[in-house]
């Protein structure tokens, strides 16, 4: 087995290997960090369908899941194996890191490392809810985090992009230098062009999803009275030209309409539900690259303090709500709503003003950097605490009970 003494080899928020130890102590103190629930949850548990679930808020929903409702199921992630030059990447760790926690707590998990996109991985899905969970499935929840995605039926490669949408967008943001020297730069992104907002729309919106539930249902594998959440997120006013009001933002508007779509439908069917679920805040892989939500979600930080809500204690919410533990809290619009800490007027006030203050001089004093940096160094398994990173440590970790050659379509 191959160990190495593993140290963090950056560029900008993006590194280059993975710790296989943090991301499994890490993945431990999510655990931990994720509140039991009144009582054990009885039987064999609910079968639940996670897609993106070695991630962000996509592995907050498989832990909380897992903790708070007892779930089995299949968990879908794209992650790439060790090499002799390269660690796994840290969701690979992270994913054999939660079956072992599967394991001891008694639950079946089967996890699947592919392209969920692609219809070979749909059908490999149903099969495995037909054989090994009584063709039958409960919950299925989509948080999905592409650059690209290939249309099964016509082999056309989609392309989503960061753009706003009628005009350039300024912005602050926030980098490091390679000595983690934080400055707060302007920068520029051009307006979306040409098929821009559709190309972004058929990544990131909500035809996936749609074509997941299809292909189950077909197959007669929804369960009387199944739930489904895509996860999505609105944020505040202060990245909204970016975000809410610009490609990705349009691609969450038809993910939100897919999902009323998908209730009308599943509620005639099989008495189930469709909702979107709108998430706080967090230090992501995908976050991290958008322009500006470096230096909001620190400047966030730095007014919430520990009141800032971590995902797992988010998602712990979105399960009692889908299982009915707790009753649904809708908004309007029909959507779970998760981020009311972060959009209250006092709270956006005091971010608002810390933005305006933001510069390379005075950052130090507005933002909390110190947690920032570790949560970005966290994401790839370094700065854990109570890891020590000066010994060798195995990077050939196998994938948890199944092959782990990707599934393409």
């Amino acid at each position: 087995m191959s160990e190495r003494v593993l140290t963090p080899r950056n560029r900008g928020f993006l590194f280059l290997d993975s710790h296989p130890a943090g991301c499994e102590r890490l993945v431990a103190d999510m655990w931990q960090e994720c509140p039991a629930p009144d009582s054990e949850p009885a039987g064999a548990g609910p079968v639940a369908l996670i897609i993106g679930s070695s991630a962000g808020y996509g592995l907050a929903a498989t832990l909380a899941g897992l903790k708070r409702a007892g779930i089995r199921g299949v968990m879908v992630s794209f992650e790439k194996a060790p090499t002799e030059r390269r660690t796994a990447t840290a969701g690979w760790y992270r994913t054999a890191a939660t079956a072992g926690i599967a394991r001891d707590a008694g639950r079946d998990l089967v996890f699947l490392n592919g392209d969920a996109f692609s219809d070979a991985m749909k059908d490999q899905v149903a099969d495995i809810v037909e054989r090994r969970f009584g063709g039958r499935l409960d919950h299925l929840i989509y948080s999905v985090a592409a650059p690209r995605r290939t249309d099964p039926d016509t082999g056309a490669v989609y392309a989503s992009v960061l753009k706003p949408i009628g005009r350039t967008n300024r912005t602050k943001t926030l980098v490091f230098d390679g000595q983690g020297v934080p400055e707060v730069r302007e920068v520029e992104t051009g307006q979306a062009e040409g098929d821009d907002v559709e190309q972004t729309v058929a990544v990131m919106g909500g035809a996936d999803w749609e074509r997941w539930i299809d292909r189950l249902a077909g197959r007669g594998l929804l369960a009387e009275g199944f739930t489904t959440a895509a996860l999505s997120y609105i944020g505040s006013p202060l990245t909204e030209a970016i975000y809410r009001q610009g490609t990705i933002g349009t691609a969450k508007a038809h993910l939100e309409a897919t999902a009323r779509t998908l209730n009308r439908r599943l509620g005639e069917t099989v008495g189930g539900r469709a909702v979107t679920s709108v998430n706080g805040a967090a230090v992501t892989q995908s976050s991290t690259a958008i322009p500006g939500i470096a230096l909001y979600t620190g400047l966030l930080r730095g007014v919430l303090g520990e009141g800032l809500v971590p995902p797992v204690r988010q998602l712990a919410a979105l399960w009692d709500q889908l299982t009915g533990a707790a009753a649904l809290a809708l908004d309007d619009e029909g959507r779970i709503r998760l981020d009311g800490w972060e959009l209250t007027d006092d709270v956006q006030s005091a971010v608002a003003e810390r933005w305006e203050a933001a510069a390379t001089d005075t950052i130090a004093g507005l933002a909390d950097l110190d947690w920032f940096r570790g949560e970005v160094r966290r994401l790839y398994g370094f700065s854990v605490p109570g890891v020590d990173y000066t010994a060798p440590v195995a990077t050939d970790v196998p994938w948890p009970g199944q092959d782990s050659s990707p599934v393409m379509g």
